[in-house]
């Protein structure tokens, strides 16, 4: 266990969910909230699409979702599926037979909207797929591409008109016995999703994904992901999420772990608290960080480690981490372990000497763990 202890006031009462299974991955109940990204090849090219797959995996992504707009596509998640080593959602949209094909090529999950798909004949036939096969569901309602009587209704999109389609779903695949479902209630906008979310999770106790969509680039949509999906997680709303960037897959994998570990929701690797850096550092933080960022990327154990530029803040920070490294001047600067001060260290091998640090900290937690 990482010396940082999860303080009472820091708890986050999460709300209460029904739980479903997505392959091997449980989600809603008590599980971890769980990360998700989506590839973005051509799904036909499997090696393309596996090596994706593979990195996100990597990366930490527990569920990887892939589109199959074709035959092509859904005929290769066959391969993908058993190659993968998380569990695959099949990204679906209108053609109720690429759903039908993805439940039988071993999807774990199917994304699609039950009303979307034709009559009710067609539903049945998806819903018997999925339950022959073990498949969950979900449920992806999105404001760019909300039904037309609803858009009739209301007049533009609207957390209401979201809520509705949700729930009009939801009731076909209750009205035919399924209730492996999750859904999810996106928009771009943050202020629709974050209202329509709130709805759904008072009008159902389903598993909800949780995501703001087309968010945008790297920068921009980590902090508008941040924002809408922080807000939620900190009402206790969400069971698993994808943070949606035009970014590489892996990027969206570490996003969502940055904002579950900023809460205090989900741990992995190291969480590196660092100060902005000014006159008075005694080394270059800027630099340290970003190099100590890139050789721990190994590091998969939950700890923390804080790099201060100075003594005004960076005692303090320390007691608070698993190894810390504070700046004195004069070329040198405290180590500290556990929270204590341990012994100091010249700023020319520093970084050498924190990642052997970090690393030996990583064991002895991982060792710590295997016993209990």
């Amino acid at each position: 266990m990482s010396h940082n202890p999860i303080r009472p006031w820091r708890n986050i009462d999460r709300r209460k969910s029904r739980q479903i299974m997505v392959g091997n991955v449980p989600v809603g109940g008590d599980a971890p909230i769980s990360v998700q990204t989506m590839t973005n090849t051509l799904t036909h090219d499997v090696k393309a699409t596996l090596d994706q797959v593979m990195r996100a995996a990597e990366a930490g992504a527990d569920i990887v979702r892939v589109s199959a707009p074709d035959v092509e596509s859904s005929m290769a998640l066959k391969e993908i599926c058993r190659e993968s080593p998380v569990p695959i959602v099949a990204d679906i949209h209108f053609h109720y037979k690429r759903a039908i094909e993805a439940a039988e090529n071993g999807a774990a999950c199917l994304r699609i909207n039950p009303g979307n798909i034709g009559d009710e004949k067609r539903v049945k036939e998806v819903i018997k797929a999925a339950k022959d096969h073990g498949c969950s569901i979900r449920i992806g309602v999105n404001a760019g591409s909300l039904e037309r009587h609803l858009l009739d209704k209301y007049g533009e999109p609207t957390p209401d008109a979201m809520v509705e389609s949700g729930l009009d779903h939801i009731k076909i695949l209750q009205d035919n016995d399924f209730h492996e479902f999750k859904i999810s209630c996106k928009a771009s906008d943050v202020f629709m999703a974050a209202a329509a979310y709130q709805m759904l999770a008072d009008a159902t106790d389903a598993p909800i994904h949780l995501g703001i969509t087309e968010a945008g680039g790297l920068m921009s949509g980590t902090i508008k992901s941040a924002i809408g999906m922080g807000n939620l997680l900190w009402m206790g709303i969400g069971d698993t999420l994808r943070v949606s960037l035009s970014a590489d897959p892996v990027e969206e994998v570490k996003v969502g772990y940055e904002i579950l570990k900023s809460l205090g929701l989900r741990h992995r690797g190291v969480n590196i608290i660092s100060c902005p850096s000014c006159a008075r550092q005694g080394f270059d933080v800027i630099k340290t960080v970003e190099i100590l960022e890139d050789r721990l990327q190994h590091i998969k154990t939950p700890m923390s480690l804080s790099i201060i530029g100075c003594v005004v803040n960076g005692p303090g920070e320390a007691l608070m981490t698993d190894v810390g490294f504070t700046g004195g001047g004069a070329g040198s600067g405290m180590v500290y372990l556990a929270g204590k001060q341990s012994h100091k260290l010249g700023n020319d091998g520093m970084i050498e000497h924190i990642v052997e640090q970090v690393e030996k900290k990583a064991a002895e937690i991982e060792a710590a763990n295997a016993t209990e």
